[in-house]
């Protein structure tokens, strides 16, 4: 695959603009551009031209610790609002091509019936559309199981899947499903880009503090196997339960216990709840940095990212939503941003074109990411760099410099094709 640099001008309305051809701008048609940016994210569509394109956007809700030391929550529309602001973004290209774009969320709460909830929406959907039909574009904020459900579902054979928020890496081997794209990084990808990045450093001592929930389980897991193929070791292992603990108390003594061990390099800790990772920094026995879920963290988007014209997606994204973009906002985004992208390739929102070109291996889409992505045709995962950072800057980017791959160097994060145990996409597409 071929790297292109990923400006401005391949998102949003700088390559609408590009298309058109400065000469041909004129005041009123900026001004109607500046007026779009701003208008209400999911009323953006002509009154009059070919039917819009719709994108379902569909989540479950998760019920969350509560955050130790003030931190804020996570978003309750972590997500949704990526989806937006890529909707937005769609329009503002889209009426320059006579496209538009329309997103119909569907949000369930703990325990609710989330095809139910789907297919209710889809109905009214197509009921204002004058149509009928399943949805074509899912945009997926869910656990594995309600994503595998809904990619199962026999009334949506005809759907292509875009998971924002299932990071297993179960769902990318083989539990994966042929029009299922995975959006989020996985695990496997994440825990790659930080060895890699502790390999170039040869910080390669490895002591793993892990949580007790089955999703810190994964992730200690993933960097276990990561250590194995890039040269690390994992020198020693221990747990810690925060259940029934007062960190703001007991931090300086608990965790010198758990981080004693052989001599090691850095403090790798598996903890996605939250619910001390963040703690352990500075209070480990020896003074070693601290990685993975806290600390030095491997992610697909953060704060701090700014370079190859991100800090613009930043800025529209924090005028949208009043706070910062977060990997998931990131995903939601990224997803939308496909699906409109494929339009605007095609200039068309034929329904079944545009779900071929997402399918095959000749779509590519910028991200804000330095290069080109596309996504696997051995088992739907979006090729990507990955940032491992800190709160306050990017440290690196994934791949690091150095690690090489016969095809590209983004296929050294995450299963590489040899790797993987997908069969539902047939092979190369």
């Amino acid at each position: 695959m071929r790297a292109r640099a990923d400006l401005a001008a391949r998102d949003g309305t700088v390559r609408a603009l590009g298309r058109l051809g400065a000469a041909r701008l004129r005041a009123p048609a900026l001004a109607c551009l500046a007026l779009g940016l701003a208008l209400p994210a999911r009323s953006q569509a002509p009154a009059a031209g070919p039917a819009p394109l719709v994108v379902h956007y569909v989540e479950r809700r998760i019920e969350r610790p509560t955050p130790l030391n003030n931190e804020p929550p996570v978003p309750a529309d972590e997500g949704l609002r990526g989806a937006d602001l890529g909707l937005r973004d769609g329009n503002a290209t889209g009426r320059f091509l006579g496209l538009a774009f329309t997103l119909k969320p569907v949000v369930v709460e703990p325990g609710a019936d989330i095809r139910a909830a789907l297919a209710a929406a889809s109905a009214e959907a197509a009921r204002e559309r004058h149509g009928s039909g399943a949805p074509r574009f899912l945009v997926v904020n869910a656990p594995a199981e309600d994503v595998l459900a809904l990619a199962d579902a026999p009334e949506l054979a005809e759907s292509v899947f875009l998971n924002i928020g299932a990071p297993d890496v179960r769902l990318r081997d083989r539990d994966c499903r042929a029009r299922l794209l995975h959006v989020l990084p996985s695990r496997d990808m994440l825990a790659d880009a930080l060895v890699q990045l502790l390999a170039f450093k040869r910080w390669t001592r490895i002591l793993l503090v892990a949580g007790p929930k089955p999703e810190d389980a994964l992730y200690a897991e993933a960097l276990r196997r990561s250590a194995r193929k890039f040269g690390a070791r994992i020198v020693a292992e221990s747990t810690f339960d925060a259940h029934g603990a007062d960190l703001r108390d007991s931090a300086l003594r608990e965790f010198a216990l758990v981080t004693r061990g052989p001599e090691h390099d850095v403090v790798a800790v598996a903890d996605e709840a939250g619910e001390f990772g963040a703690n352990l920094v500075h209070n480990t026995a020896s003074p070693r940095p601290v990685v993975g879920t806290q600390g030095l963290s491997p992610a697909a988007w953060g704060r701090p990212v700014e370079a190859w014209a991100a800090v613009q997606l930043q800025g529209r994204f924090a005028k949208l939503a009043g706070r910062p973009m977060g990997p998931v906002d990131w995903a939601g985004w990224m997803a939308v941003h496909a699906v409109t992208e494929a339009a605007a390739q095609l200039r068309s929102t034929d329904a079944e074109a545009v779900r071929r070109l997402l399918l095959s291996d000749k779509f590519e889409v910028g991200g804000f990411k330095g290069r080109a992505l596309s996504f696997r045709p051995w088992n739907g995962q979006l090729r990507q760099p990955v940032f491992v950072l800190w709160p306050g800057a990017v440290v690196a980017a994934a791949p690091v410099e150095g690690f090489l791959h016969r095809r590209t160097e983004l296929d050294t994060i995450g299963l590489d094709q040899p790797e993987s145990a997908c069969r539902a996409f047939g092979g190369p597409r």
